[in-house]
């Protein structure tokens, strides 16, 4: 009979090639505890200290007698019962933890005595006996714990004992996105730093190396508030010096280099550079507590994943993106791409894709003209690497459906208007209008405390008529700012509750109206009634939406005018109060009302069309 017992990832037992494996965990726990100390007893005390986290219960022996008379049906003679133990008897290549320290053993011989080739092959053949984690599957918090532990650690080592190994062979170049998954995943190891600087050195990116030192004292620090080690330090100064010994050239290859057989391409991959394109962070920023922690925790946590941001237009969610991007930026070494949509509909993902490809190192002339091809080659370079991508001004699920995280590595921040309801597997974190005291301390932090405290009347005023927007508010602040002799009261006087108050909320490059405008012009591209319907309850902004009456004097039905009001909802120009309907919120209630002003434009003398201004 021919064994294989497996434990490097999911137990797996085999019997003369059919697998035979046993259900129960904890029978599996039994199986993976007399394995990995075959061929020697294993007392029943012993054995439940495998078996049971929280101690063994009274019938613990009457249950691993019961395991073990169900695991000799399978293993026959091989499992031996001793006075009160068990002992496995296996032959030295039926387990692969066995399988896997001698190969490893080999190839850091053929490591030591300068034969790289040879080591390469050794080294790839002990890391193939791998499956995933050391005893997967089985009950944590046993006294096999420790041994998972040992082998895992005995992994990371064959790895970078591989790395050196392909170092010595020249492929550096090859390397550099194994060593960067490597240390997405360990970002604690500072031999494959090392081997990271090195790698990149070789291909002619110093630069690049040196930033990665930086990157590595910066994890080592905030992670253990340590210093680098002599070895990397050393390495570090040589870079720096031009060390000739550093050159790949310089080194005497005592063995021919084999080639290399990639599956995919990778040029991308040698492309890499290490992008830094957060905009600068809002000293003012003030509040949101709350939702900066969720997005805060979703991207920067031990498996990034993506969210949605979203809330009304000037609701700061850009601003809140931003700040959380900024928090989490040293968890994600690989760098920090930031792409501003502009809320326009019309920007298609393929150009979404060859944007960010671009920023991660791609030459222009190499991004694929296929939009798949796009993706594809975007998965392959994200695919483990800790990188933030942030992507701002979204209008439709598709335009960054295709950046979503395929597995851990990459973390993605979508900030838009709508929900984009069809992402799956996001978080989403809504942002309401800010309450009355987040909104003084906003307006306070671009003022001035000392002038809102002079006229806390006026400035409860000015609070009320800034309806939470986080926009309008830093506009109030910033022309208070700018003229310290305008009191509030003053200011309050102008904005008012009157036609003129998006006039006054605009300064400079900052405008309510002209954000209202963008996220109408995004809703109106995909439905045209959108922005009439808008407008049409401009001109009784007071009044619920009816859904009969609105249908009637847009001339569609009243389907159409559901689908409408679901979909202004949606980018929060109206909101939904129950059984009262549908009303416009304050800020789009004046911008509505813009709209309704705007006069039908006469039939065309030839076609007999409209040319609705609204809809135009």
């Amino acid at each position: 009979m021919k064994l294989r017992i497996r434990l490097l990832g999911t137990v797996e037992l085999c019997v003369d090639g059919q697998v035979a494996t046993p259900g129960a965990a904890k029978r599996r726990a039994v199986l993976a505890g007399l394995a990995i100390e075959a061929n020697r007893p294993i007392s029943l005390d012993r054995l439940a200290e495998m078996v049971w986290s929280d101690g063994p219960p009274a019938s613990a022996v009457a249950n691993l007698r019961s395991h073990a008379a169900v695991l000799r049906r399978t293993l026959g003679d091989r499992l031996i019962a001793r006075p009160n133990a068990y002992e496995l008897r296996l032959a030295p290549d039926e387990l692969d933890v066995a399988e896997f320290q001698r190969l490893a053993g080999e190839g850091r011989e053929l490591l030591a005595t300068a034969e790289p080739a040879g080591a390469i092959a050794t080294l790839t053949a002990a890391l193939a006996c791998w499956r995933g984690a050391a005893g997967d599957g089985l009950p944590r918090g046993t006294a096999l714990d420790n041994r998972w532990a040992s082998l895992d650690e005995q992994r990371l080592q064959v790895f970078e004992e591989l790395a050196e190994a392909r170092l010595a062979a020249g492929q550096h170049g090859h390397l550099l996105p194994e060593l960067r998954g490597h240390l997405a995943a360990h970002p604690l190891r500072e031999r494959a730093w090392g081997q990271l600087m090195l790698a990149l050195y070789r291909c002619g990116d110093v630069p690049a190396a040196l930033t990665v030192y930086r990157d590595a004292r910066a994890v080592l620090d905030e992670q253990l508030g340590i210093e680098p080690g002599e070895e990397l330090a050393t390495l570090h100064r040589a870079m720096l010096d031009r060390a000739p010994e550093l050159s790949y050239a310089a080194r005497v290859v005592t063995a021919p280099t084999p080639p290399p057989a990639p599956t995919v391409d990778l040029r991308p991959a040698v492309g890499w550079t290490v992008p830094r394109e957060l905009p600068a962070d809002l000293v003012t920023f003030v509040g949101r507590t709350r939702e900066t922690a969720d997005v805060v925790a979703t991207v920067g946590g031990a498996q990034p994943t993506a969210v949605v941001l979203t809330g009304a237009a000037g609701s700061g969610k850009t601003a809140l993106a931003v700040r959380a991007a900024h928090a989490v930026a040293g968890d994600f070494p690989d760098g920090q791409v930031f792409v501003d949509l502009g809320y326009q509909p019309s920007v298609t993902p393929g150009e979404v894709l060859a944007r960010v490809l671009r920023a991660l190192g791609v030459a222009p002339a190499d991004v694929p003209g296929n939009t798949d091809e796009r993706a594809g080659w975007f998965r392959s370079l994200a695919a483990g690497r800790r990188f933030l991508l942030v992507v701002d001004g979204v209008t439709r699920a598709a335009q960054v459906r295709p950046l979503l995280p395929a597995g851990p590595g990459p973390a993605l921040i979508v900030v838009g208007q709508r929900r984009l309801g069809s992402l799956d597997g996001v978080r989403r974190v809504a942002l309401r209008p800010l309450g009355a005291g987040q909104a003084r301390d906003l307006l306070a932090a671009v003022a001035g405390p000392e002038r809102l405290a002079a006229d806390p009347a006026a400035t409860a005023e000015l609070v009320r008529l800034c309806a939470g927007s986080a926009l309008a508010l830093r506009i109030a602040g910033t022309r208070l700012g700018r003229w310290p002799a305008l009191p509030v009261v003053a200011l309050v006087t102008q904005v008012g509750d009157g036609p003129d108050r998006l006039d006054l909320l605009a300064y400079e490059d900052m405008s309510v109206r002209e954000s209202l405008a963008t996220g109408l012009a995004a809703v109106r591209s995909d439905d045209e009634v959108a922005g009439r319907l808008l407008a049409l309850l401009g001109a009784s902004p007071d009044a619920p939406a009816r859904v009969d009456r609105a249908a009637a004097q847009l001339g569609v039905t009243a389907h159409r005018v559901r689908r409408a009001l679901e979909d202004l909802a949606d980018a929060h120009l109206v909101q939904w109060e129950g059984p009262a309907g549908y009303r416009l919120p304050a800020l789009v209630r004046e911008y509505a009302a813009e709209l309704a002003a705007v006069p039908s434009a006469p039939a065309h003398p030839l076609t007999g069309w409209r040319v609705d201004p609204v809809a135009a």
